[in-house]
């Protein structure tokens, strides 16, 4: 019998909604600060994924400039219907504190690659927002609702309302239609048609260790909705020795042969505690009971890291080629920029070919304009190389290799100048937002010509190195760093995203010196 191996989208891939059209699989998962908005996933056998494209990839559909650290996007919704793709979306603009300022939108497309259009504004009453298509073509939207007043709960249930194509636009009575369970924090929301009863997922517990899923019912699309006596449908809480943990806020999809799935976020961490990969993607096979309720298949609530998989063709994508050259016109969907979107302004793989060249702009702890693209880091066990001609002038110039969780904490490998040694070396690092220089002094290295970096990453160990071109071998450079800062479990306040690996470049004179890179290699390896 064939096994699905969990997660199945590793690294910070959170929030995911699964839709099937057809023999077609899809999920779409939060991507908060990072730009193009939302990731989509394909599949054919639940087993083999592969990304199919980012939706929001232009500014008037996102613009997260000035965005905090893990606002952006939140928890979209994918659906389907009569040829049409549909995709809701949350851009929080601030979270912390009494206050969520955070806007619904949707934008359609008639194909998954897109183009997708213009967003339509929804409202802002709350986050998480999910599109339901009735059988009887009314479309029905909900979203949890935030209640910021002192003495109130501030997940304030589940709101409906419809929302009309032809006006492009929510109307009609707003209604709470259901308040959650003793867990507390409700959010989340899918709603599911089946057998005559209207079903709705809801998150609850928060999306750390008392993160769960739980399933209520009604005949009716406005409620009464009833709780499944036997909830959370999935939760790790109460169970700290299993390898998955966190499980809750998914989604629920049928396969062409009948069977059902539950996907759902997850983390792995280490020393019992840090997710330094993020919030991820796994799957768990469901089934349903003679009374109407869904349960995992394995007949518990807790994840597992296999799961059965369905009776479908298995169909492996190609494996991603671990280097990049920069041969291309544009840049592979495995890479990032923080908040706004590349540009000539800032990003090139023209002006000159084969490389990839970043002019340098604001610094590493900017919420406007980095100049930093970077990929997910997806497994434990990962080494990255990269090749850069940059000569600075001054010590305001930076340019190099940098493993990123957000402003307050990264770790940066760095070609700088200093006055009294040239080029040298240097390894910045931020932890809670604090500002430290590793290496004092910083390394002189070659005055001129390439040098590469390289990182590697075993578990929660990070060691750099570096070879100039006076140099036959690698050199490491620093002490081994510890990378559980870089987690959303470190921070006083809970962070909802993943380490992310890449490249970046700064001039804070203001001059946008550029830095070129000739490749980039991420490769994972086995413990």
């Amino acid at each position: 019998m064939s096994k699905i191996q969990n997660p199945i989208l590793p690294g910070f891939h959170a929030d995911p909604s699964i839709l099937r059209v057809g023999d077609d699989f899809y999920i779409a998962t939060s991507t908060f600060e990072w730009f193009p908005g939302v990731r989509i996933h394909h599949s054919k056998d639940l087993k083999n994924w592969r990304f199919a494209g980012s939706p929001l990839t232009r500014k008037s559909q996102l613009d997260m400039k000035g965005n905090m650290n893990s606002g952006g996007v939140w928890a979209p919704c994918l659906s389907h219907h009569d040829g049409k793709f549909y995709l809701i979306y949350t851009d929080v603009k601030q979270w912390h504190g009494a206050y969520k300022d955070a806007h619904n939108y949707l934008v359609t497309a008639d194909s998954i690659e897109g183009p997708w259009s213009e967003p339509i504004y929804l409202n802002s009453s709350g986050f998480d927002p999910s599109l339901y298509h009735d059988d009887d073509g009314r479309k029905w939207y909900v979203n949890m609702i935030w209640d910021y007043r002192s003495g109130n709960h501030p997940f304030a249930g589940i709101i409906l309302q419809e929302y009309s194509e032809k006006e492009e636009k929510l109307v009609g009575p707003i209604k709470t239609i259901y308040t959650g369970t003793d867990i507390k924090l409700t959010e989340g929301p899918h709603i599911y048609k089946k057998d005559g009863w209207y079903y709705l997922f809801v998150a609850e517990g928060g999306t750390e260790y008392e993160h769960a899923e739980t399933v209520a019912r009604s005949k009716s699309i406005d409620g009464p909705y009833e709780t499944d006596p036997n909830y959370p449908l999935i939760s790790s809480r109460g169970n700290p020795e299993l390898e998955i943990q966190k499980a809750g806020h998914g989604s629920l999809v049928d396969t062409p042969n009948g069977e059902w799935y539950f996907v759902h976020l997850c983390g792995r961490p280490l020393k019992e505690k840090y997710c330094t990969l993020g919030r991820e993607t796994s799957i768990q096979k469901v089934e349903w009971t003679e009374d109407g309720w869904v349960r995992l298949a394995h007949g518990d609530h807790f994840p597992r890291t296999e799961t059965e998989a369905p009776d479908l063709p298995e169909h492996p994508f190609e494996p991603e080629d671990p280097k990049d050259d920069f041969d291309t016109e544009e840049l592979n969907g495995a890479w990032n920029s923080l908040r706004v979107p590349m540009d000539d302004s800032w990003v090139s793989l023209k002006e000159r070919p084969g490389y990839l060249r970043l002019f340098g702009r604001e610094s590493l702890s900017s919420v406007h304009h980095q100049s930093l693209v970077a990929r997910r880091q997806t497994s434990f066990y990962s080494t990255f190389e990269t090749k850069l001609d940059y000569d600075p002038e001054y010590y305001q110039h930076k340019a190099g290799l940098v493993v990123y969780y957000d402003t307050e904490d990264h770790v940066y490998l760095h070609i700088t100048h200093q006055e009294d040694k040239g080029r040298v070396l240097q390894i910045l690092r931020t932890v809670s937002g604090e500002y430290e220089e590793v290496l004092l002094p910083p390394v002189r290295i070659a005055q001129t010509g390439s040098v590469k970096l390289r990182g590697e990453i075993n578990e929660d160990k990070l060691q750099l190195f570096y070879q100039d071109e006076e140099m036959q071998d690698w050199k490491k450079i620093g002490p081994v760093l510890d990378t559980t800062h870089m987690s959303d479990d470190s921070a006083p306040d809970v962070r909802f995203t993943g380490t992310f690996i890449g490249m970046a470049t700064q001039d804070y004179s203001g001059t946008k010196k550029p830095a070129d890179f000739d490749y980039f290699i991420y490769e994972t390896k086995e413990r």
